[in-house]
This record gives C-alpha cells, structure tokens and sequence, in this order.
C-alpha cells in the first residue's frame, strides 16, 4: 500500500495506534486550553481566526511536487511564531477536525493522530527552533531565514511521525515508507518554508507588533 500524505485516512492506521495518537492529542489540547486562556492577549484573538482562515485556505491548495505527488502548506510553524504555541494548537486542531469533518481530508477514526502530526509536533518543534535562535537573528532577514528551516524541519518530522506511525500499523514496511515520505516532503518543506516565510515579512513590513520578540531580541 502507498503511503498517504500527511492527512491520513481511515484505515490506514491500526487501532492501538490511533488511540494512542489520540490520547496524546486529547491530553496536549487541554494543556493547550488551559494555557491559552491564562496567556492570550485578548488582542490575539482575532487574529486567531485570521490564522485559522488563512492556513485552512491554503491547506486546501495544493501545489506539484518531484513524480507526480503534490503537497499543501502544514501552517504549524507560521502559527506558532505568529500566535506561541498553546493557540497555535488550538488553531491547528480546528483546521484539521474542520478539513476532516467538511472535506474527508483525513479520517474521523484517525484525526487523533492527524492532530499530533501536523497540529501539535509542528507547532511544538516550531516553538522551540524559533525561541532558540531568534535572540541571535539580527535583523528581520534573518528572522525570516529562522522561520523558513523552522518550517522545513517541521514538515520533515511530522512527515517522519507519520511513516513511524504507517510503519507501527502494519500498513507499509518502514524502509519502504519512510524514505517516501521523507524524500517527498524534504521538497514539500521547502514551499512551506517560503510561505512560512512570506507571510511573515509581510506581517513584519506592515503590523510588526503582532510579532512577539524575546526579550534577548529587543535590546
């Protein structure tokens, strides 16, 4: 069996797995809640809904890729820089429940993982690449070059998430399937990185105090 793309369908993972998948997911959301309502600024709510509009928008477009395959934008590391990570999740997990509720991209029985993949690991690793390095970017250049690796390396290892997963459930033998899914998104990742990207020069350029700076960054 082909691997899939990083919305899995029904079917594909084993039942263990998907439960487990969703434990996890249930578990972080919470967290996620919990935080999010002590932490954010009442002014980052309505750009909430603007980043969930914007990454569900651009889920939904495709664009080709190296043999035929083609793939769409993850949004997790623009949302994580954009909103921190505990209302990134939250944003993250609407868009996939939503894509999967309204356009079957991605099954009911394996949203719980769906969620982890690409709404919690990219989030999570986006959040942690770009507060390490961005106190030593000088400029928004190199800001920007932090956020395309943070989003290319998020895409990679949701994309390595999901072959481990495959693999677990017996769907697709993992030297089969992980270097699928690594080699394809390994491109995949770089018209991540570039929205990633472009979209936050644009934020940068036109409201620059919707994007939170470290401390270290400001002097």
């Amino acid at each position: 069996m082909l691997p899939p793309g990083l919305h899995i369908p029904d079917g594909f993972l084993s039942t263990p797995i998907s439960l487990a998948a969703w434990v996890i997911a249930i578990v972080v959301l919470a967290l996620a809640v919990r935080f999010a309502d002590r932490d954010l600024d009442e002014r980052a709510v309505p750009l909430m809904g603007v980043m969930a509009a914007f990454i569900f928008a651009a889920q939904m477009m495709n664009f080709p890729v190296a043999g035929g395959t083609s793939g769409h934008m993850v949004g997790g590391a623009l949302a994580a820089i954009l909103l921190g990570p505990w209302a990134a999740i939250i944003v993250l997990t609407a868009v996939v429940a939503l894509q999967a509720l309204l356009f079957q991209d991605g099954g009911l029985v394996v949203m719980g993982a769906n969620i982890l993949n690409m709404g919690i690991i990219t989030v999570l690793l986006a959040t942690l690449i770009y507060r390490v390095c961005r106190p030593f970017a000088l400029g928004n250049a190199a800001a920007l070059g932090i956020a395309f690796v943070a989003a290319w390396i998020t895409v990679e290892a949701s994309a390595i998430a999901t072959a481990l997963q495959l693999a677990a459930s017996g769907t697709s033998p993992l030297e089969v399937v992980f270097p699928a899914m690594v080699s394809v998104h390994a491109l995949i990742g770089i018209g991540e990185g570039l929205i990633t990207a472009a979209a936050l020069g644009f934020v940068l350029a036109t409201r620059p105090d919707l994007v939170p700076r470290p401390a270290a960054a400001t002097r």
